[in-house]
């Protein structure tokens, strides 16, 4: 069996099976297979997480060809997809039919499904992460038994097991379709612009509060922000010509910065100066274009990344706290910090559960050290309360996350529910989710 690699090639697994079911009956067969062998399994999407949520070397569920739109339903705009669709191939789907995502985040390639189930999101005051546009799914449990998961599927009205598979980490069983809550499509004007990082954090609120999207980049040892403010206009989108296209997607936001980041890595002393460089040298840049076009951005320079959902009105200390940390501990950091804003849902184990939350992304370029600073990072924002994406690196355990999400009792009996053999366990989600409960 030829090895498996996630997107940034830190983690790697050799399964001894590798299956790659067409739809839900494949999903199911897998599933009842490995379960009369013994043997747990693992779904698979794009491999974009930066946790090992899909290593194993048992059996892995490859869901990439579960990938087409199942049914529209424009009078309520409602659509149904097989869950293994990438968002850039669901987001023109959509828009060939004149519909959107109401919100979508800053990469594209994660499937939907990979990308729903760890709590993935966008920025924006009014908008949840991308679970909170999931109205209903269809899930094989670790028995092989279809659950077709809506708002009254548990008998109270609640939809527990829905809030619980929203967000579900590929814990409870393997998502196959999910019907989402679209918009009709529309176009962005998207403003990105090099300000003062001061000035940015003072006027944080007002700025969040005045554009229906706003996020920006702070980066280590410099006193400027990238900022971008992504609001919707009328008219027709304009889309840049190739040439503009190639030299902002790929000459600057990948060859530049793959050939900084490179020399960062080689002479680390060297990257104050660089992160200086490269924040005054963005300069600005608007683009109209539909709105998925806008969102999403070329991602193709290597890095790993942790992200902390805080509550909304401690971002900015926090924020203030690492830039202090990282420039005393002279941490070597050629990658900017993300600051993005998301409403508060009732999803189980969002991140953003019960609570308005300012996420905040570190990053570091492959093969440079990012442990120790993650750490440290991490210390200063459990002072904040702070919750880890699921999809990215963190050092929390079930114990230090129990107390982090006032339901997660709740998540345990319904994973006790619909994997009562712990069938898609793997070390990872023992670490970060305990046993299955007996």
């Amino acid at each position: 069996m030829a090895s498996w690699r996630n997107w940034s090639g830190e983690l790697s697994c050799t399964p001894e099976r590798l299956a790659r079911p067409s739809g839900t009956e494949g999903v199911v067969t897998a599933v009842r297979q490995a379960a009369a062998e013994g043997r747990r399994v693992r779904p698979v999407g794009s491999g974009h997480s930066f946790t090992p949520l899909a290593v194993t070397d048992e059996v892995m569920l490859d869901l990439s060809a579960c990938d087409r739109i199942l049914h529209v339903d424009r009078e309520r705009h409602r659509v149904r997809v097989g869950a293994g669709i990438r968002l850039r191939d669901l987001a023109e789907a959509l828009a060939s039919r004149g519909l959107a995502m109401e919100n979508l985040g800053d990469i594209d390639r994660q499937t939907l499904a990979g990308a729903t189930a760890t709590g993935t999101h966008g920025t924006g005051p009014d908008f949840g992460n991308l679970s909170t546009q999931i109205r209903s799914l269809r899930l094989v449990d670790g028995l092989g038994q279809i659950h077709d998961l809506g708002p009254d599927t548990d008998g109270d009205g609640g939809g527990e097991q829905l809030l619980a598979a929203r967000i579900g980490l590929g814990a409870l069983g393997v998502v196959t379709e999910i019907e989402l809550e679209v918009v009709d499509a529309f176009v962005l004007r998207g403003h990105d612009n090099t300000e003062p990082l001061t000035r940015v954090m003072d006027e944080f609120e007002q700025r969040v509060a005045a554009h229906r999207h706003f996020e920006f980049y702070a980066f280590p040892y410099s006193d400027r922000a990238l900022t971008r403010t992504n609001d919707p206009v009328d008219g027709p989108p304009r889309p840049p010509g190739p040439l503009a296209s190639w030299l902002t997607e790929r000459l600057l936001t990948t060859y530049a910065l793959e050939g900084i980041s490179r020399i960062g890595r080689r002479v680390p002393s060297a990257i104050p100066r660089l992160n200086r460089f490269v924040a005054r040298a963005a300069g600005e840049h608007v683009r109209v274009d539909a709105s998925h076009r806008v969102f999403a951005s070329a991602r193709d320079v290597r890095f790993t990344e942790m992200e902390l959902s805080v509550p909304r009105a401690a971002g900015m200390e926090l924020l203030g706290e690492i830039l202090d940390l990282i420039e005393r501990e002279r941490f070597p950091v050629n990658f900017p910090i993300e600051v993005r804003t998301a409403a508060g849902d009732d999803n189980l184990l969002s991140p953003a559960h019960g609570r308005d939350a300012t996420y905040i992304a570190v990053h570091n370029f492959v093969g440079l050290p990012y442990r120790e600073y993650f750490d440290a990072v991490w210390e200063l924002a459990r002072r904040h309360d702070a919750r880890p994406h699921w999809g990215k690196r963190h050092p929390a355990t079930a114990a230090d996350l129990q107390a982090l999400y006032p339901r997660w009792d709740d998540f345990a009996r319904v994973r006790s529910e619909l994997d009562p053999e712990g069938r898609f366990a793997n070390d990872h989600l023992d670490r970060v989710l305990g046993p299955v409960a007996g």
